[in-house]
């Protein structure tokens, strides 16, 4: 890394622990080359580059300053335990509707769970298809159905040693997307009937999956920041016969939490004690803003008991249905159960990223969409901030395109999604993420569409709805 993309990351690292706060000046050229030890010329390349992604401006004749991402503050959420239980999932009614409500284009996505396409390398990948598809050979189409791409395969165990995990190649299980890693995982350790632990609030396609199986949910908190609660955790595994967890150690969803690296390994030995295998959702792991990629709990794992799993659809290409998982010991049992449901994802589409990965494109996509995605969500922060009631919570995720909103408790979500939506604007809202309904007063938002006037009138629009609920 050049010496301005280091300054300029040591000052957005400041910007987003609020060290420097909204509004606040930076020092001036001359005093920073000082202060840090650099030339002039390596600070004016520091603050354009933290210009480009939106963190701080120039005003004329005064200097620069951090940009007010709020004018005024929201405050954290604050996630309540309560003991935790089996219980029965039924959320799909609920998710189905928010999902069809984002097939009309002119709806403001703000309740979708994917970026917008136009951030992805489509044409890019379109190239790489042709490319690869001209080289299979009819015995190589037949070959990786049952293994995966090889060149694929090898590329994601490559990339798997920059977060310190050195997985064996019969260890990869390509599937199609995440979705069907996270489904084959679960069937690999579980019966029906089964307890599973899992984040509370969840990602509601983790209910889904519970519900289709047939499995009872116990919800473990999530803090905003840090993830799962462990005590909650270790109280619950010495009560309760849970069978397996699904985590998201890393910007989960829908908080955006990230589980700091020591509390990551005191949750795999919590876990080896109890010989409890761990599913580990981890298909944000590329969308961190800062410079170093979070350690997935898999690097952690010496007795194979985490099954990490990834995707290339929120990062590269959503309909491509590209995954895998590094299923450790489970990974045998994984690879038969595909074999007895999907046999294989499309051959061409492993083919085209594969081809793909090899020439460096795709860590400088990442990086464009990283700092686009960081500043999408100062965005929105700062809309919130204008529109939305003082009593509003929200969280300030590292990464990802997502924000959690906790509203004043009259406010009611189910009724709020119903109500933007007749305004044409989408949300998810918190019971979705919840097998015991919870979060009735929150709310998920997507950050990750191109943040126009639409968008601000959107943010409006909804704050004029939460409101018509307030006294």
């Amino acid at each position: 890394m050049k010496r301005y993309e280091q300054l300029a990351e040591d000052i957005a690292q400041m910007i987003r622990t609020r060290t420097l706060k909204a509004g606040e000046k930076l020092p001036s050229v001359r005093v920073a080359s000082q202060r840090f030890a650099v030339s002039p010329s390596t600070v004016f390349q520091a603050y354009y580059r933290l210009e480009d992604r939106g963190l701080i401006q120039a005003r004329e004749r005064s200097g620069y300053y951090v940009r007010e991402h709020a004018n005024r503050s929201l405050s954290e959420p604050v996630i309540h335990a309560s003991p935790a239980i089996g219980t029965d999932v039924d959320v799909s009614e609920l998710v189905f509707s928010v999902l069809a409500s984002l097939q009309d284009p002119q709806t403001v996505p703000f309740g979708s769970a994917f970026p917008s396409p136009d951030l992805f390398p489509l044409p890019r990948l379109a190239r790489s298809m042709a490319h690869s598809v001209r080289g299979l050979s009819p015995h190589g189409v037949i070959a990786d159905m049952t293994s995966g791409n090889q060149e694929l395969r090898r590329q994601i165990a490559l990339r798997y040693l920059n977060s310190g995990v050195h997985p064996a190649r019969e260890e990869l299980v390509i599937t199609n997307g995440a979705m069907e890693a996270l489904s084959l995982c679960l069937q690999s350790v579980t019966e029906p009937g089964d307890l599973v632990a899992i984040e509370a609030p969840a990602f509601y396609a983790c209910l889904q999956m519970l519900e289709r199986l047939k499995l009872k949910a116990v919800e473990i908190p999530v803090h905003p920041r840090e993830g799962v609660d462990l005590q909650h955790l270790a109280d619950s595994l010495e009560r309760l016969p849970i069978k397996a967890c699904w985590f998201m150690s890393s910007l989960q969803n829908p908080l955006g939490a990230s589980m700091p690296d020591d509390k990551k390994r005191a949750l795999y030995e919590l876990l080896k004690r109890h010989e409890l295998p761990l599913i580990e959702d981890d298909v944000y792991a590329e969308l961190y803003y800062g410079t170093r990629a979070p350690r997935p709990v898999k690097s952690f794992d010496t007795e194979g008991l985490v099954m990490h799993c990834g995707s290339f659809s929120k990062c590269l290409a959503p309909g491509y249905r590209v995954g895998w998982v590094a299923g450790g010991r489970f990974a045998a049992k994984v690879s038969r159960l595909k074999l007895m449901t999907s046999i294989s994802p499309s051959v061409p589409a492993q083919a085209a990223i594969a081809d793909y990965l090899q020439d460096g494109a795709y860590d400088r996509h990442l990086r464009k969409l990283r700092h686009t995605l960081e500043m999408q969500q100062g965005a929105m922060l700062a809309s919130a901030a204008r529109h939305f009631p003082e009593q509003t919570r929200v969280t300030r995720p590292g990464g990802g395109y997502f924000l959690w909103f906790e509203f004043p408790e009259p406010v009611d979500s189910l009724k709020l999604y119903q109500m933007a939506l007749a305004q044409g604007i989408s949300i998810a809202p918190g019971p979705m993420f919840s097998a015991q309904r919870k979060f009735g007063h929150c709310a998920r938002l997507n950050h990750g569409y191109p943040w126009t006037p639409q968008s601000e009138a959107a943010m409006a629009v909804l704050g004029r709805l939460l409101a018509s609920f307030l006294p």
